[in-house]
């Protein structure tokens, strides 16, 4: 296996990053810019614009990948509605680009998605229920996703992933599991929905699911998240009674009392009875990677 894996400085392709370093396998880390991870190797590292056709095809025709990871998209979804033509073309437009490079080399392209593809509407998703996308960001990966299903190219798979979390080198945004922990610990009051719900998932987790289907050559589409679905507010409380503070501070608040620009789906959750079975996915729960997070 020769991977490239776009998106390295995230917290995804950081994780991806370690578990082939582990393996012993094969692979070049690109994102745009410097390597901010120090856990990747420079001679593992090119730098890699997924919006740049030519430097695509540098990369590829000097390391001949038989797999291709994409992580890289903006991912900040009211961003993405204030800044819809960088959307489409970092999550859009950027897909196109590397899945055609991908076919030339006959190799398998993996694309990283989100359940925000769904309108929150039934929950519990299965990899077979219809789309809805109700914001920008969301369409993006719509509209990335159809790429790959409207060709008749099939050696691809979709990773349909929620709320990523974990620590990581360098990371331009942190993620809510640990902005809570550390909101908590300062004893700052905190504003928290109650009627949205997600299944958060341990991007180490997340990362092994990847390279699994990496490794089996799997094809088609994947739910990859954690296994137990909260309300935003619930998943905060819990955090604090890990911890054994007081949730006094934890006030929960509707939706519609936020003035966000982009709409969210109400409640997700995955059904992953498709990755067990397939993949052995067999994802942490929310404790047991509190463990690992504040050893």
């Amino acid at each position: 296996m020769r991977i490239v894996i776009t998106g390295s400085n995230g917290l995804l392709g950081q994780k991806i990053v370690k578990l082939c370093l582990e393996r012993n396998w094969d692979f070049i880390a690109t994102s745009k810019g410097v390597n901010r991870n120090p856990d990747c190797p420079n001679g593992n590292y090119l730098a890699m614009d997924v919006t740049n056709k030519l430097e695509i095809n540098q990369v590829f025709s000097s390391f001949y990948p038989t797999h291709v990871i994409h992580t890289a998209a903006i991912t900040n979804v009211d961003y993405c509605e204030d800044h819809q033509d960088e959307c489409q073309e970092v999550n859009v437009r950027a897909t196109q680009l590397l899945f055609q490079a991908t076919k030339q080399f006959e190799a398998h392209f993996q694309l990283l998605s989100t359940d925000f593809v769904f309108d929150g509407e039934k929950g519990n998703y299965t990899e077979t229920d219809l789309v809805n996308p109700l914001s920008v960001y969301a369409k993006s990966k719509v509209d990335a996703e159809n790429i790959l299903l409207h060709d008749e190219y099939t050696n691809w798979s979709v990773a349909r992933t929620i709320i990523v979390y974990g620590e990581g080198n360098n990371l331009s945004r942190s993620n809510i599991i640990l902005w809570a922990i550390d909101t908590l610990k300062k004893g700052n009051e905190m504003t928290i929905v109650n009627d949205q719900y997600r299944m958060p998932t341990w991007a180490d987790d997340l990362a092994w699911g990847c390279l699994e289907i990496a490794k089996r050559d799997k094809t088609g589409i994947f739910n990859l998240s954690g296994p137990t679905l909260y309300s935003i507010y619930d998943l905060v409380v819990e955090i604090a009674n890990y911890l054994a503070i007081s949730t006094e501070n934890i006030k929960a608040i509707s939706s519609s009392t936020l003035s966000q620009a982009a709409k969210r789906p109400p409640r997700t959750g995955f059904d992953l009875s498709k990755s067990r079975r397939e993949l052995d996915y067999n994802p942490l729960e929310l404790k047991e990677t509190l463990d690992l997070l504040l050893k």
